[in-house]
């Protein structure tokens, strides 16, 4: 500011002395004014620029000016340059946290005063079908018109969630969305919703295995409770009791064979995954599979039934002893239970050319209907109740087999035709198979 103080009066004082060289005092007067003009003229044009460069805001393209205007324009660029990197802060700032509701696994959809959509995720466009540029500004009613939905929005009673299918929900596949609105700001609405299809079916399945367990366990338990007040309240002969006590120890075999599975499910599903180190025979894991299956048939009085094991060339499989055993005998004991007298069970090991191993058995039986295949390894998902219960089936077997094939990243194959048997068999992954040779040998 004092420079430029100086300049103006050194203008004036040399405008000064050049009119009284020219002119004496008249001069002098000339020369005060025309300076005064010279100097404001020259100053609104530096003010007129300065004031274009900032409305134009533009940081790199400083004009050249001087004095008090140079310095304004210098503090301008600053304070620009503070404000764009404010601005690019802030952007980025909402960037991620944009780019973090998208990647939400949760639905979120932004609502103006009018109910209008503002915003939404990808996740949110797939559960209700939006579409992410062409529904903005459209009102949420327009789109999502689930009855359900409609008489919540309308109540404004926003302290619970509900619950409505998915856009993309079919009898086939049907998907459940759980929705709560969230009002904040000024009128405005937060929409959030959340794929509950799995927490439904599990629950669903949580109530089925209470009651298929409550069932199973109570039909036994009447059958035990008859007994015991028959044999406690009438006079039976020798044969009688003895044949009384005898149904009752078959009613306690069966609850002791569902509690004995039940335990085994929990173990499979609470114990961490099989590693690679332990290697078990194959031959071992045939022959009491064999052992098992040939007690099995002598204890249902199955005549002549034809049982055939081959256990192939000698060679080791990597997993829980355990559980290998469980898995095979209750494919080879199902085998056994549903075929009849004089027909015949093959179980066999294979190691194919790519290295995998396959865990087979073949039966006779009455075979199984195309649309119970997939239902198989549900628990408790029996094709004939009575006919296994009268076999002696907890109907949990496979689901062990499905349990234990999944924790060795194993697979289940099941083929069947009704009339004329089934095939059960369990591929191994190459890396878990070893012929025992190169095993011994290193």
């Amino acid at each position: 500011m004092l420079s430029r103080v100086v300049v103006y009066v050194l203008l004036h004082l040399v405008a000064a002395a050049t009119g009284w060289v020219l002119a004496s005092w008249p001069g002098v007067a000339a020369g005060w004014v025309l300076a005064g003009l010279a100097w404001f003229f020259w100053d609104a044009y530096q003010a007129s620029r300065t004031v274009d460069w900032l409305r134009r805001a533009a940081p790199d393209d400083v004009p050249g000016l001087g004095g008090i205007w140079r310095d304004l324009v210098e503090l301008s660029r600053r304070q620009f340059r503070a404000r764009d990197a404010i601005t690019a802060a802030a952007d980025r700032r909402l960037s991620e946290f944009l780019a973090a509701i998208q990647a939400s696994p949760n639905g979120v959809v932004l609502l103006d005063k009018l109910g209008r959509i503002e915003w939404c995720n990808q996740t949110a466009a797939q559960h209700f079908g939006f579409d992410v540029q062409r529904d903005l500004q459209q009102h949420i009613g327009n789109l999502v018109r689930d009855p359900v939905f409609m008489a919540y929005f309308a109540g404004a009673k926003f302290d619970h969630p509900v619950t409505m299918p998915g856009r993309e929900s079919n009898s086939a596949r049907p998907v459940r969305l759980s929705v709560q609105i969230h009002p904040y700001g000024e009128g405005r609405k937060l929409l959030l919703s959340n794929d509950v299809t799995a927490l439904e079916q599990a629950e669903a399945m949580r109530r089925d295995f209470v009651a298929n367990v409550s069932h199973e366990i109570r039909t036994p338990l009447t059958v035990l409770s008859g007994f015991v007040e028959t044999l406690q309240n009438l006079p039976l002969t020798a044969d009688e009791r003895a044949r009384y006590l005898a149904l009752m120890a078959q009613q306690s075999h069966r609850m002791q064979s569902l509690v004995s599975d039940l335990l085994t499910l929990s173990r499979l599903e609470g114990s961490p995954l099989p590693g690679t180190g332990e290697w078990i025979s194959v031959a071992t894991l045939m022959a009491q599979c064999e052992q098992e299956g040939r007690a099995l048939a002598a204890t249902l009085h199955l005549e002549g039934l034809g049982v055939q094991f081959d256990a192939g060339v000698p060679c080791s499989v990597s997993g829980i002893h355990s559980e290998l055993l469980s898995a095979w005998s209750n494919l080879v004991n199902n085998a056994i239970r549903y075929t009849p007298a004089g027909g015949h069970v093959e179980v066999a090991w294979v190691v194919k050319p790519d290295g995998s191993g396959e865990f087979s058995v073949h039966d006779s039986g009455p075979g199984i209907a195309p649309e119970h295949l997939s239902r198989l390894t549900e628990r408790f998902y029996r094709v004939d109740r009575s006919r296994s219960r009268d076999t002696g089936g907890t109907g949990l077997g496979l689901a062990i087999v499905k349990h234990v094939v999944q924790r060795h990243s194993a697979e289940l194959l099941i083929q069947s035709t009704p009339g004329k048997g089934s095939r059960f068999a369990v591929l191994w992954p190459a890396e878990r198979v070893q012929p025992q040779r190169e095993r011994l040998a290193a």
